[in-house]
């Protein structure tokens, strides 16, 4: 039996399915929104937050949405994969798709390659309040003055004795500081920012990977000569997620985010490259609502082009027009350890 060839329909299918259904780094859609963006640069005001109730003394005082907030300019990133007609007609293993599958799962993972730049870039980079995003003088209405980056000089739990190697107990009591830390910060109305919270994520380097998951996942941690009872363990329906970010570039830092707000930490955004479908291809969930497949095109000049014609050649264009951005600091924090 002959062996089919792969059209470019094929291919563009295999893609479009594929990213529909990657799903990138586990981390990225726990600490971040995803917005659809139709122009070059998108306006995203009021990212103060809403009055709390008082006392009624007699006549109404309207709050209203705070001005500040942070503009986040499209950028435009491709990738272009070239494929000999001769393998189109040869390849009887599939290797092909496979390549194909891999490109279309590097576009879900290229969030995971921005939001890793933007978290580490956060201790120099302003966010909506015109502070750094990781900064010891947030402020703003009716809060103290505030931060989210800490270090052993805010909690002596922090001062382990080796900052890029921390033992799973000290790993859990940094945790548990750093949650506990998120308790204390308030809204721009003096009102608690992470009072119900009970769900968090803890994003960190590959050297602390193995001693994070025993912190949040051990009964017993070995303390010095003896074993005491996990701490992290008796927060009562508490969901602590830990996620290693191969390209981070931490050794001794690490973040904790808060994962079950209304809002998340930073912003991602998509431009709909696909006028809200992606043709006639199919997708594996019959999705209508925005999704990654409208934020992707992939462009083929494949059979009967010049290139096929000429240089015996089809070439698979991906393109992403993307960014993300710094939403609510209030759910970070940072801590440098040792």
């Amino acid at each position: 039996m002959d062996q089919q060839i792969l059209t470019s329909r094929d291919i563009i299918g295999t893609f479009y399915e594929t990213v529909q259904t990657a799903a990138g780094a586990g981390w990225v859609p726990y600490v971040s929104m995803l917005f659809p963006s139709n122009q070059q640069f998108e306006n995203y005001k009021w990212l103060g937050f809403s009055p709390a109730l008082s006392r009624w003394m007699g006549s109404r005082r309207p709050t209203s949405l705070k001005g500040n907030g942070i503009i986040i300019e499209n950028l435009l990133f491709d990738a272009t994969l070239e494929i000999s007609v001769d393998d189109l007609r040869r390849d009887k293993s599939q290797q092909i798709l496979l390549r194909v599958q891999e490109l279309a799962a590097e576009c879900a993972n290229h969030w995971a390659t921005l939001l890793t730049a933007l978290i580490e870039a956060g201790e120099t980079t302003v966010c909506y309040d015109g502070n750094n995003f990781f900064d010891t003088v947030h402020q703003e209405g009716s809060s103290p003055v505030q931060k989210n980056t800490i270090t052993k000089t805010d909690y002596s739990e922090l001062g382990v004795a080796i900052g890029a190697n921390p033992t799973a107990y000290e790993m859990a009591n940094v945790i548990m500081k750093m949650i506990q830390h998120l308790y204390s910060i308030k809204k721009d109305n003096g009102q608690p920012m992470n009072e119900f919270a009970k769900e968090f994520l803890v994003l960190v380097p590959v050297n602390m990977y193995g001693n994070a998951v025993k912190a949040v996942s051990g009964l017993i941690l070995a303390a010095g000569t003896g074993a005491i009872d996990n701490p992290l363990r008796s927060l009562p329906g508490f969901n602590i997620r830990v996620e290693v970010n191969p390209r981070s570039g931490w050794s001794n830092k690490l973040a904790v985010f808060r994962t079950d707000g209304r809002a998340r930490p930073f912003i991602r955004q998509a431009e709909d490259l696909n006028n809200g479908n992606i043709g006639s291809v199919a997708t594996t969930n019959g999705s209508t609502g925005f999704d990654e497949t409208m934020g992707i095109k992939i462009n083929a000049i494949a059979e009967g082009s010049e290139e096929a014609i000429t240089h015996r050649r089809h070439l698979y264009t991906v393109e992403a027009s993307r960014n993300v951005g710094y939403g609510y600091w209030q759910q970070a924090v940072l801590a440098t350890l040792g």
